[in-house]
């Protein structure tokens, strides 16, 4: 760190966060995996698994764990760093020295930056890695959910001028049944036909369909077909890839947006997939978000074990506001991205104005100002 220019101070409190945060991260993950290990070791005894991929299982889960739980380990660490170091009269001595608040603000925003960035890539690379390895153990070999198993119910999609409905879809024996078709026409979207297929056979070339009754909307004639061929070029390997994945937050960034893209083109809804993307943008920065709640709790209090008991609140607060702005963007309600954001905003504003409030004695004297302009005036 010294070849990098950080002085003595910044190196001294990034080497104590740092210890804090492997005691703190190190009982967490074991407390993490303790509770899986109870919660699944029944399923992969009944499931006859041996030891070996029991453990890879649990192994792999390792990275996920670790990019789960670390905007949380952030916060705990800072409270416990900012407690020790008022309780051991340093802040003190730091502030009487110079060393305005204003500076450890500025110096913990921009070292959670950097932690933010770094959790945004260990979870995209590892995270995911170890979550899709994880997955298909759980579903291969304990729940034996193959591919040519997979079932995907109530499927549609708009491919050029048709859009498909599917009953039910087999990805891994490229068909479907329960297939109906509406084609329209390309000029001005007119509804031309309207085709019901019992089966369909899907290739790279297009869907084949069987036992088909088609029914012309400009001329109200109905035939009917022992077998038509389409030329639908969507296949089904993206959409087995999400549901073998399980949950689509759990896909990289980079396939994400892919997914998004391709899915979009058809006509499908990806509020979901939008807000899942931003999702991930505003779960790696919320480290930043802890920053700033833990240097505004030592505002409030210096006791050290009180500021753990309400950090812990607070990373519950901070949850429930994510996952009900994760609904609400999933139902279009908000835009995906204030949806995503919606946690960091909300808690991350509060702890700002905290700060400001506490740093900066001109937002003081504006804010009395501003709400003084606001009251009536007497007669």
């Amino acid at each position: 760190m010294r070849a990098l220019g950080i002085g003595v101070l910044p190196r001294y409190l990034i080497r104590q966060n740092l210890y804090l945060m492997m005691i703190c991260l190190s009982a967490g993950t074991c407390i993490y995996l303790l509770s899986d290990v109870f919660d699944r070791l029944d399923d992969f005894i009944r499931a006859g698994l041996g030891a070996e991929t029991i453990l890879f299982y649990f192994f792999v889960k390792i990275p996920l764990i670790v990019s789960q739980l670390l905007p949380a380990i952030f916060l705990l660490s800072m409270v416990i760093q900012l407690g020790i170091l008022n309780k051991s009269r340093e802040m003190l001595a730091l502030r009487a020295g110079g060393v305005s608040f204003a500076w450890f603000i500025r110096f913990f925003l921009i070292y959670a930056v950097v932690w933010s960035c770094g959790q945004l890539v260990f979870s995209q690379f590892l995270g995911v890695f170890g979550e899709v390895e994880a997955n298909r153990i759980w579903k291969e070999d304990v729940h034996n959910k193959h591919l040519d198993e997979l079932t995907i119910k109530d499927l549609w999609f708009r491919d050029g001028p048709f859009i498909v409905l599917a009953q039910e879809a087999y990805p891994g024996k490229n068909r479907a049944v329960g297939v109906t078709v509406y084609e329209f026409a390309t000029d001005n979207q007119e509804l031309i036909r309207i085709l019901q297929a019992k089966k369909a056979l899907i290739d790279d070339n297009g869907w084949g369909l069987l036992d088909v009754h088609e029914l012309d909307t400009r001329t109200f004639v109905s035939v009917h077909r022992l077998s038509q061929f389409l030329s639908v070029r969507q296949n089904l390997k993206a959409y087995a890839a999400v549901e073998l994945k399980g949950n689509k937050a759990q896909l990289p960034l980079f396939e994400l947006s892919k997914a998004i893209t391709k899915l979009e083109e058809s006509g499908s809804n990806v509020e979901i997939l939008k807000t899942a993307w931003h999702g991930k943008w505003a779960y790696a920065f919320s480290i930043a978000t802890m920053a700033l709640l833990a240097l505004a709790l030592v505002t409030f209090s210096e006791n050290i074990y009180a500021n753990i008991g309400i950090s812990l609140i607070l990373i519950f607060i901070q949850y429930g506001i994510h996952v009900v702005g994760a609904t609400a963007g999933e139902k279009g309600v908000l835009t995906p991205l204030l949806a995503a954001w919606m946690g960091n905003i909300v808690m991350g504003g509060g702890a700002s104005l905290r700060l400001a409030w506490v740093a900066l004695p001109g937002f003081q004297s504006s804010f009395r100002g501003w709400v003084v302009g606001r009251l009536p005036s007497k007669a």
